[in-house]
C-alpha cells in the first residue's frame, strides 16, 4: 500500500485547508486510517482516526469541533477538513493506514507527509 498526501500549504489563522490521502496498491487490505501530525520539537500525535467503513471517528481534544475526518473508499482516499486553523496546528501531517491481509498479517503504512503552515 502506498499513501500520498496532498493539500497542505499556507493558511491564515482562522482559515481552512483540506488534506487528502490517496491510497494505492493492496487497498482492499486497509482497515482503519488516521491523520497524525508532528511539529518541530514535539512528539507525533494522532489528530483524527476513522474506521474502515467511516462509521466511527475520533479526534484529539485540540481539534474537536474544528477538524473533520472522512474517507471515500470508492476513491481510496481519506480527507481531513481543517477549519478555524490556529498557529498551533502548524505541523507536518501524515496519513496512516492499518491493514490486515487474509493470512493474518498486519501492516502499518505511512505517507510521506504534507506541511501545514498557519500564519497569524
Amino acid at each position: 500500500v502506498q499513501l500520498v498526501e496532498s493539500g497542505g500549504g499556507l493558511a491564515q489563522a482562522g482559515g481552512s485547508l483540506r488534506l487528502s490521502c490517496a491510497a494505492s496498491g493492496s487497498t482492499f487490505d486497509i482497515n482503519a486510517m488516521g491523520w497524525y501530525r508532528q511539529a518541530p520539537g514535539k512528539q507525533r500525535e494522532l489528530v483524527a482516526g476513522i474506521t474502515s467503513g467511516g462509521d466511527s471517528t475520533k479526534y484529539a481534544d485540540s481539534v474537536k469541533g474544528r477538524f473533520t475526518i472522512s474517507r471515500d473508499n470508492a476513491k481510496n482516499t481519506m480527507y481531513l477538513q481543517m477549519n478555524s486553523l490556529k498557529a498551533e496546528d502548524a505541523a507536518v501531517y501524515c496519513c496512516n493506514a492499518y491493514a490486515e491481509d487474509d493470512r493474518g498479517g498486519v501492516y502499518d503504512y505511512w505517507g510521506q507527509g504534507t506541511q501545514v503552515t498557519v500564519s497569524s
